[in-house]
């Protein structure tokens, strides 16, 4: 019984540390910073009049932006990666 135990320990503990190495193969995607096309009051973070997150009231404002993968704000319609 003693052998079966450390037998299914093991098991466990391989299965554990083969999930870590999963998480980290499958990592978050490089962001970039897309001027341009949030919605009002979803923008990821400062603009001016205001330096927070969920704050700017213009929709599609060329001074705020959204996190998008990199690559993505290119083919968004008013996107840029540069501060209007």
């Amino acid at each position: 019984m003693q052998m079966q135990t450390k037998l299914m320990l093991g098991t466990a503990l391989v299965s554990v540390m083969s999930m870590g190495y999963i998480t980290q193969a499958v990592a978050a995607p490089a962001m970039e910073k897309c001027y341009g096309i949030n919605a009002a009051f979803k923008n990821d973070c400062k603009s001016p009049g205001h330096s927070c997150a969920g704050q700017d009231k213009i929709a599609r404002d060329t001074k705020a932006f959204i996190a998008v993968p990199a690559g993505l704000c290119a083919k968004i319609d008013g996107g840029s990666t540069k501060e209007g």
